[in-house]
């Protein structure tokens, strides 16, 4: 067991740190007296948002580099956020997400296992549980996912609690909701290429980027018949991780958390909320469902408010909006 002293000594390998989530969880590390090791093979990261320790270039799939990085820097966890994420390119490619997300977890863990690394959390998500039958949900809520993305990330949960029946190891899968927002500092941003995620796509059209936001599906079972979705900010999301790593060092138990707000906003809401952060008119095109979206998902987070300590501090949509729009409209931030 290591001393809350001592964190400031030990070096955490970060896999996918080149990302969104995973280079905020770098800045928060850091903050928090952490070395991180980002491990990356930017396919869908960047490398200068690797800012707070060394990049290493690698496949997730990759065991001997994985290996090879362990040994050279030693690390106490690992924070596993590799994965391919998005829900309808799942449906239209669930091989690749087999590939990644589950190979390549098993082969991270083998990696850990033989360097005898015992603390991983895991970036997991909300899919694992499909279409919900109550909101707000709760982790005792039955593991329904409906498209291969929420599946494997599933899967994985699984590796990594047969990982620990087997070998002693702990770990935190994290079940978060949707991401949104940017750093505060303005140091970070949402950049996916392709965008698929709402707010940015919203904020793109905002800003004359794109001419229209396209609303899928608007007679779902909700109050304005588009879907409802759970905005937790990403720098509450890093610091649930780091909270996460400190709970897993200091010998805690094994745990499997949701992190949300608790609150819902449809798709017609964010674009509303978009129109009042940016002052801008935001053009909207219908179209019909895409297949695999649920059409709520909230959050329960209550055990890792209990557990974890954490409060989500940045929770507010407009504050998530307007610290997103920031990060879109710095300087050289828009073409």
């Amino acid at each position: 067991m290591l001393r809350a002293g001592d964190f400031m000594t030990y070096s955490v390998l970060v896999t996918g740190g080149a990302g969104f989530v995973g280079s905020h969880a770098c800045k928060a590390l850091h903050a928090a007296g952490f070395a991180p090791v980002t491990y990356d093979d930017l396919s869908g990261g960047h490398e200068d948002a690797v800012r707070w320790g060394p990049l290493e270039r690698g496949d997730i799939r990759d065991g001997a580099r994985l290996r090879d990085v362990l040994a050279r820097h030693r690390p106490v966890a690992a924070l596993h956020f590799a994965a391919r994420i998005e829900a309808g390119e799942s449906m239209r490619d669930p091989a690749t997400f087999h590939a990644v997300n589950v190979e390549g977890t098993l082969c991270l863990l083998e990696a850990l296992q033989r360097a005898d690394i015992a603390s991983c959390v895991l970036s997991s998500t909300a899919a694992v549980y499909g279409a919900p039958q109550a909101t707000p949900i709760a982790e005792d809520h039955p593991l329904r996912p409906i498209n291969p993305y929420g599946e494997t990330k599933l899967a994985a949960e699984t590796l990594l609690a047969d990982f620990a029946a087997r070998h002693g190891s702990r770990f935190a899968a994290l079940r978060y909701f949707n991401a949104a927002g940017a750093d505060p500092d303005g140091e970070l941003g949402e950049r996916h290429d392709p965008e698929t995620h709402l707010i940015p796509l919203v904020l793109q059209a905002a800003a004359g980027q794109r001419a229209h936001i396209t609303v899928y599906g608007n007679d779902y079972e909700t109050p304005d018949g588009t879907c409802i979705r759970d905005y937790v900010h990403v720098a509450d999301l890093a610091d649930a991780h780091v909270l996460a790593l400190r709970h897993l060092l200091d010998g805690g138990a094994s745990l499997r958390l949701n992190l949300g707000t608790g609150q819902g906003w449809s798709v017609r809401q964010v674009i509303e909320t978009a129109r009042r952060v940016t002052r801008r008119e935001i053009r909207v095109q219908d179209s019909g469902r895409r297949e695999g979206d649920p059409p709520a998902l909230v959050a329960d987070a209550t055990q890792a408010r209990r557990v974890l300590g954490w409060r989500p501090l940045r929770a507010a949509l407009e504050t998530q909006i307007a610290d997103a729009w920031r990060w879109m409209t710095r300087p050289g931030g828009m073409p």
